[in-house]
């Protein structure tokens, strides 16, 4: 059983959509780090049907904000319920031990040292010009930061964020994030 780190990019915004809900929106790219295999991968929607296996072998999937954006929305595609297997959001876990919200970019400055290589409406408008690529190495870039914060914060009990010009730290617990537990995952897959 893995640990798999995902991120989310759409096509379109609520804006456009005329919602707030996640699941009103379209995926362009999922991006996924599995940790049985070592690797980050891509997914585009027609590719969804290779990606289904990872999570399904997953005993934990990590995101950031994903329990409000990513999860509702990935889930809107899946067969199953994505909501059976463990889920540790980075963002919820941070809100509820710190007591506020932040940006990813604020976390890979101060913990990292390193900064995005984009943000969400500029996905959305690479998708409009077909610059599918793009997507793919924004989205995988936002996945390995995800990871690496993970498993700073497990090894640390902190992260770090930046924020006018100090970095601060956020204490947090994170000996739930590998406690296993038995979802009942039932497979997509055709037998």
């Amino acid at each position: 059983m893995s640990i798999v780190v995902f991120d989310i990019e759409t096509r379109n915004t609520f804006q456009e959509k005329g919602t707030n809900n996640p699941a009103d929106l379209d995926i362009s790219i999922v991006g996924v780090y599995d940790s049985a295999t070592d690797t980050y991968t891509s997914y585009a929607e027609e590719e969804f049907k290779d990606m289904w296996p990872i999570f399904e072998h997953a005993r934990t999937i990590v995101g950031f904000n994903s329990e409000h954006f990513d999860l509702p929305l990935l889930d809107k595609y899946y067969h199953g319920d994505l909501y059976q297997i463990k889920h540790v959001d980075i963002l919820k876990e941070i809100h509820s031990q710190f007591g506020r919200r932040m940006k990813l970019d604020q976390l890979a400055e101060g913990t990292l040292g390193i900064k995005k290589s984009g943000h969400g409406l500029e996905a959305i408008k690479w998708w409009r010009e077909g610059a599918i690529d793009k997507i793919r190495n924004y989205c995988l870039d936002d996945v390995k930061i995800t990871k690496e914060i993970f498993d700073y914060a497990k090894a640390n009990n902190v992260l770090k964020f930046k924020e006018g010009g100090r970095v601060m730290d956020i204490k947090l617990d994170t000996k739930h994030w590998d406690k296993v537990e038995d979802a009942g995952m039932t497979a997509s897959l055709p037998f």
